[in-house]
């Protein structure tokens, strides 16, 4: 379990060298789930300039892939956010998500977005914590606003977004 170290989080711009270290990890950080189909190696290369890992003492410990959105010029997307298992609830995603706030602000932008699995409680709650707001509901019969076959047949996503 982590100590006093994790307060010495340093974050940097993702690189294409990342790609190896984040897709050998990332199925295990969400449970053996499959999800390294979601990360093509494009995304540590094209938006480098936008997505950051967090390290501690060298070690990846969470990582952030985000871009200026050239179609809608005053938002920004998350596109995928991870934090190693030990690391969760001491900061890690909070600080990958600061930094990413502060760029997007700072690059004129005023909206940032992103989507999640309706059955991911955990990140749902996360991000309601940050200050991201739910779309509206297309769905009555959840809890939360689902978009039915959002990302193709029965892949349905909660889309989330903040006013910076």
């Amino acid at each position: 379990m982590p100590d006093a170290a994790t307060r010495q989080i340093r974050l940097r711009n993702i690189t294409p060298e990342d790609y190896a270290l984040v897709i050998r990890v990332v199925d295990d950080w969400w449970g053996g789930r499959t999800m390294n189909a979601m990360l093509p190696k494009l995304f540590f290369v094209h938006f480098r300039d936008t997505s950051f890992v967090a390290e501690v003492n060298g070690d990846l410990v969470g990582f952030l892939i985000g871009f200026l959105s050239p179609a809608l010029t005053d938002e920004a997307y998350i596109h995928f956010v991870g934090v190693h298992p030990d690391y969760r609830k001491l900061g890690v995603g909070r600080t990958l998500y600061e930094r990413f706030f502060d760029l997007a602000s700072k690059a004129g932008r005023h909206r940032v977005r992103c989507v999640t699995s309706p059955v991911n409680d955990m990140s749902i709650a996360f991000h309601r914590s940050l200050g991201f707001q739910l779309a509206e509901r297309t769905d009555d019969s959840s809890q939360v606003s689902i978009y039915q076959n959002y990302d193709g047949p029965g892949e349905d996503r909660v889309l989330l977004t903040k006013e910076l």
